[in-house]
C-alpha cells in the first residue's frame, strides 16, 4: 500500500511539471506572437480598385 501512495505522488508530480511546460510554452508562443503582431493600421490600407479590376 505504502509504494502505491509514492506511485500516486511521483505521477501527480510528474502531472505538475508537465502542466508548467505547457503554460511556460504557451507563455513563450504568445509573446513571440506579440512580437510579430502587425499593427492594424498597416493592414487596413486602401488598394485602389483598378488594381483589382485588370482582368475584366
Amino acid at each position: 500500500m505504502a509504494s502505491d501512495r509514492g506511485d500516486e505522488s511521483t505521477s501527480s508530480r510528474g502531472e505538475r511539471m508537465e502542466e508548467a511546460e505547457r503554460e511556460a510554452a504557451r507563455r513563450r508562443i504568445l509573446a513571440q506572437a506579440e512580437a510579430e503582431r502587425i499593427p492594424v493600421e498597416e493592414t487596413t490600407r486602401a488598394v485602389p480598385d483598378r488594381r483589382w479590376r485588370r482582368g475584366r
